[in-house]
């Protein structure tokens, strides 16, 4: 067995792998956002998420090209920061990857139980995991090109459900108790908007998981950029046409509490019985599942290096017969399961389980953003001679409105959210703890060049 991945994804895999980690967020989670911050509150949000996040990939880009490892954040901030810089990012990268999948699987539980009624969303959750960590393991590139093919087909249903419903469109429906509740702008609205944060960032979370695939794509510095820069124009045209027009399609706040929000819309113009409603929940799948497959393939990838760098067991940066990290594979799996039932054991603020998944999952996401820009701006003064084949544009500025963003949303969350902000703090501490008995670990590690900047 060996530690070293296996360079096979072309532009086209990678565009599918960033499009299609993300593409779940489109089908559901995002309208939680509506029941604490209202339509044109959380179309607020979304702008202005959308613009971090735009900001962000075209800086993040310039890191992933010039340092293409599988730790992705774990790796840029293990180079600018040292080793605990490293943790701090790689745990927190860690936390976002495992903590999504459950939600994106509860998810598929749903839709499924919408065309079987008996059968059970936490059986066919489990089933999910099963089934796409099977697919992981027995390759890459077979990953990948599935991952492309549910991806298209995934955006192509999104195209669809914007046709079907646009007739029904209604500027008034969308409009009506917009502002958290009210038809008036007052303080509800202004606390609605930063309280909606973790649910605007759900339609993008996890684009930047490609870079964790940086290590397996043929010539990265030009794949890369082209992957990301696509894939976030993509998301963002899809994310508002899907908000907008769901939100159209009748009293949009029946939707803002459930987690099939795009059928249900539908619903209120086609009707239960439409041919093109059972089209959109079988379709629909697909978008759940292209990312629930893509993020498996992510955290597993963060597990392997930071296994490999010895931050965590020596055990988890094994790879496979098929040159997958089977074991990282596998023990995300366990957890993300574990996760699943706890559902209606564990309770946390009162939110579903699935809106705490996607919550604590943000955290990770927001606190791995700020390091990647820190990095960044660290790597530019500390590492002038790194190549860099794509530089961020705009720099200082573009990534400077990614850091300050994200601080904004690391504040919001932190207020609205102190629970599971306390979650996760925890869970930072527990790894902070692990990292200072172990360093004999990571001193017996193999020395990797990208990380130390040899």
């Amino acid at each position: 067995m060996t530690s070293k991945l296996k360079p096979t994804l072309g532009t086209l895999h990678l565009w599918g792998i960033a499009v299609g980690l993300v593409i779940s967020g489109e089908y559901f989670g995002w309208s939680y956002g509506w029941g604490v911050a209202g339509t044109l509150g959380f179309l607020i949000t979304t702008a202005l998420i959308a613009t971090m996040y735009t900001c962000f990939i075209f800086s993040f880009t310039e890191l992933t090209t010039a340092i293409p490892h599988a730790g992705g954040p774990f790796a840029y901030s293990r180079r600018a920061f040292g080793e605990t810089g490293g943790l701090i990012a790689g745990l927190a990268t860690l936390i976002e990857f495992v903590f999504a999948p459950p939600a994106i699987a509860m998810a598929i539980g749903a839709y499924l139980n919408v065309q079987y009624p008996d059968l059970n969303p936490k059986t066919a959750a489990v089933g999910a995991y099963l089934v796409f960590m099977t697919l992981n393991i027995l390759g890459v590139k077979l990953a990948a090109m599935f991952e492309l093919v549910v991806t298209v087909l995934a955006v192509l249903e999104l195209l669809v459900f914007m046709g079907v419903v646009s007739p029904g469109f209604s500027i008034a429906n969308f409009a009506a108790n917009g502002w958290a509740g009210s038809d008036h702008f007052g303080m509800p609205a202004l606390s609605g908007i930063f309280a909606a944060i973790p649910f605007a960032i759900w339609f993008f979370l996890a684009i930047e998981g490609a870079a964790m695939a940086a290590e397996e794509a043929k010539d990265p510095k030009r794949t890369i950029p082209k992957a990301y820069i696509t894939g976030i124009l993509t998301l963002v045209v899809l994310a508002i046409g899907v908000m907008l027009l769901a939100g159209g399609a009748g009293d949009w706040r029946k939707l803002s509490d459930i987690n099939d929000p795009l059928p249900q819309a539908m619903k209120m113009i086609v009707g239960e019985h439409s041919n093109w409603m059972h089209m959109l929940v079988w379709i629909g799948l697909f978008g759940l599942v292209a990312s629930f497959h893509g993020i498996i393939l992510g955290y597993s990838r963060q597990f392997f290096a930071l296994a490999r760098a010895g931050y965590l067991p020596q055990g988890l940066a094994k790879l496979s017969r098929f040159q997958t990290p089977h074991r990282a594979i596998i023990a995300g799996g366990v957890i993300g399961i574990a996760a699943i039932y706890s559902d209606g054991l564990i309770n946390l603020q009162g939110m579903t389980l699935t809106a705490a998944m996607i919550t604590m999952a943000v955290f990770g996401a927001i606190v791995m953003y700020l390091m990647s820009m820190l990095s960044l701006f660290k790597l530019r003064r500390t590492a002038p001679d790194l190549e860099r084949s794509f530089r961020a544009p705009g720099y200082p500025i573009i990534p400077g409105i990614a850091l300050v963003l994200s601080l904004v949303c690391l504040i919001a969350m932190l207020w609205f959210n102190p629970v599971i902000g306390g979650l996760f703090v925890a869970i930072m501490v527990v790894g902070y703890i692990y990292f200072l008995a172990t360093k004999t670990q990571r001193q017996n590690a193999p020395q990797d060049a990208m990380l130390m900047g040899e």
